[in-house]
């Protein structure tokens, strides 16, 4: 272990190859089926033809709440957000058992089943005659996402090169926004064709997405890390060799081989996960997920067709606004794909924070002079809501060059091989649970705090902005087997293994 660990310290041999951003680009499709569920629920409630179909009291609700009365509260239904949030709750359980299946069968094994079920939710979705019928769906979708989610960034960090692995894993992020633009853009041009029924094909067409990745998961290799966890060295060997254009992987061998040693002698990674020497990593595997969807953020993607026709805009003319928004996340994600291994971690998060606070501010003034407290607009002039939808652009970009790619990121390359599974579990599921509230409770909160509801998220952000900039190590050009320098040299996490430290001399002392 030594001799890897001195030359990982000076960089593993190797270079960026086609075999590597193949794979990686692959895997990251997993994020097209999250995000083009995330995309299309909030559409596809918006459309008249879907409401009175499953949802008949609510659009009774909606219609006769025009202008003269308030808007806040049009689409307040805990059934038809239970309809949104319900596949969160099944992704959370999906997460935790996805653990185990990584650990013993591998990421690839697991990205395959998370398609299959999505594949099946989709479908459900789209003939769907019943609530019943959509209901499951969206369990199955929740599976899918939950095992996906779960397996995609540890896959994509382990087959990375320490160098580029922000970039390569923060495709998954990419995917995800390129999901929620397609799924708004099917939402607009399916909203009044087929007699109304075009909410089938925006929910069915999921499928899509899904046949593609689980077909692609399918001829994806296992990662080195996952062979040698399975006791496949020499596959392992030839795997490394391809995927860094050089013979010369031995110290990154040798690294991954001594993570999978300690790994074995861990026989319950959950219980492992909770000794103080984790403390750090279960930390950042609870905060970063947590606060990555109290940004509010959430609340744009899943309802911003509601929104939008809640403040004035027509159902057309909030779907198309949707699109608008939803064609600033993939290019801004872009943009963090190309600087976030230049400038690091760290400086993305704090300046996405800062430009979020300050729309979200700006958000709530517009929307409270508009609004008021009562949520009659009156008629709102053309150029008031271009103005709102643009802030809200500017809201969307800084939160998808930071918060959004980097709360997968960050997590998926902290965490040491022996707890990775369990970790990345853990992220998943507080994912899914704040999500979830976020999504249940989204519209009952706008009926109560009205515009409020975004100084209540905008000062989640002062929160985890301060939580980064005092907490959160830089972990950019460190390679994933040797993370735990990142700790022991921050001045409160290196307090933590020092006391592990002490603790091991001490039992040896005793021993002699």
């Amino acid at each position: 272990m030594a001799s890897g660990h001195m030359e990982a310290l000076v960089g593993y041999p190797g270079k960026l190859t086609l075999r590597v951003v193949l794979t990686c680009v692959m895997a990251a499709t997993g994020g097209l089926i999250f995000g083009y569920d995330h995309g299309v629920s909030g559409g596809v409630t918006s459309m008249d033809s879907f409401l009175k179909e499953f949802f008949p009291s609510v659009y009774e609700q909606e219609s006769t709440m025009k202008a003269s009365t308030d808007s806040y509260c049009k689409f307040n239904s805990q059934i038809l957000t239970l309809f949104t949030s319900s596949l969160y709750l099944t992704a959370l359980v999906a997460g935790l058992v996805a653990s185990s299946i990584t650990r013993l069968m591998g990421r690839r094994a697991t990205m395959i089943i998370g398609g299959i079920f999505f594949v099946l939710g989709a479908l459900l979705n789209g003939l769907a005659t019943g609530l019943w019928m959509l209901i499951v769906g969206r369990m199955l979708l929740g599976f899918g996402i939950g095992c996906a989610n779960q397996s995609v960034p540890i896959y994509v960090s382990e087959m990375a090169p320490y160098k580029y692995r922000g970039g390569l894993n923060i495709c998954f992020q990419l995917s995800i926004t390129i999901g929620i633009f397609i799924a708004n853009l099917f939402n607009y041009y399916f909203a009044h064709i087929l007699d109304g029924q075009g909410w089938r094909l925006s929910l069915g067409l999921g499928a899509v997405p899904a046949v593609i990745f689980v077909v692609g998961s399918i001829c994806l290799p296992d990662s080195p890390n996952s062979l040698v966890e399975r006791d496949r060295l020499e596959e392992a060997r030839k795997e490394l060799q391809k995927l860094r254009g050089t013979t010369e992987v031995d110290a990154e061998l040798n690294d991954i081989v001594a993570a999978s040693e300690a790994s074995k002698k861990v026989a319950h990674p959950w219980r492992t996960l909770r000794e103080r020497k984790y403390r750090p990593q279960l930390i950042f595997a609870i905060c970063i997920p947590f606060f990555q969807q109290f940004t509010g953020l959430n609340v744009i993607t899943f309802y911003a067709p509601i929104l939008f026709r809640s403040i004035g805009f027509g159902s057309t003319a909030s779907l198309m606004s949707a699109v608008i928004i939803g064609s600033f996340k993939p290019i801004s994600t872009l943009i963090s794909i190309l600087v976030v291994d230049k400038f690091g971690r760290r400086s993305l998060f704090l300046e996405g924070g800062a430009q979020m606070l300050i729309c979200q501010i700006t958000m709530a003034i517009a929307i409270a002079v508009a609004f008021g407290t009562s949520g009659n607009p009156g008629t709102l002039p053309k150029w008031y809501a271009s103005v709102v939808v643009g802030v809200i652009c500017v809201y969307v970009s800084g939160y998808a060059w930071s918060w959004g790619p980097l709360g997968w990121l960050v997590p998926s390359e902290i965490f040491p091989l022996e707890i990775r599974p369990a970790a990345q579990s853990v992220t998943v599921c507080v994912n899914m649970i704040s999500t979830f509230i976020v999504a249940q409770f989204f519209t009952t909160m706008l009926c109560h705090m009205k515009f409020g509801l975004f100084i209540f998220f905008g000062c989640f952000v002062v929160i985890m902005t301060i939580f980064i900039y005092k907490l959160l190590p830089e972990t950019k050009g460190i390679p994933i087997e040797e993370m735990t320098m990142v700790w022991q040299k921050h001045p409160i996490w290196s307090k933590f293994l020092d006391s592990n430290k002490s603790v091991q001399i001490s039992n040896q002392d005793s021993k002699c």
